[in-house]
């Protein structure tokens, strides 16, 4: 259950990351880094943005997640 969550989360966040037009934080960050590095990056940009963003912005909502149910958990 908590795993599918997490999941859940990942998905939703990567398809806002490819819906808005303009780059996200901290996706465009973490691509500008690793752009420098690597030049073919360039051309997977918008989908390493959105990668980095889904699995940033879920890993942290499903963090909060799990703190605020066990804490529902403990209260019982």
């Amino acid at each position: 259950m908590k795993g599918t969550i997490l999941f859940v989360f990942f998905i939703l966040f990567t398809a806002a990351s490819l819906m808005i037009p303009s780059p996200m934080f901290p996706g465009n960050v973490l691509c500008a880094l690793v752009g420098a590095s690597v030049a073919s990056v360039v051309q997977y940009e918008t989908f390493l943005s959105a990668f980095f963003n889904g699995v940033l912005y879920s890993v942290a909502l499903w963090l909060i997640f799990m703190a605020v149910s066990r804490r529902l958990t403990q209260e019982k």
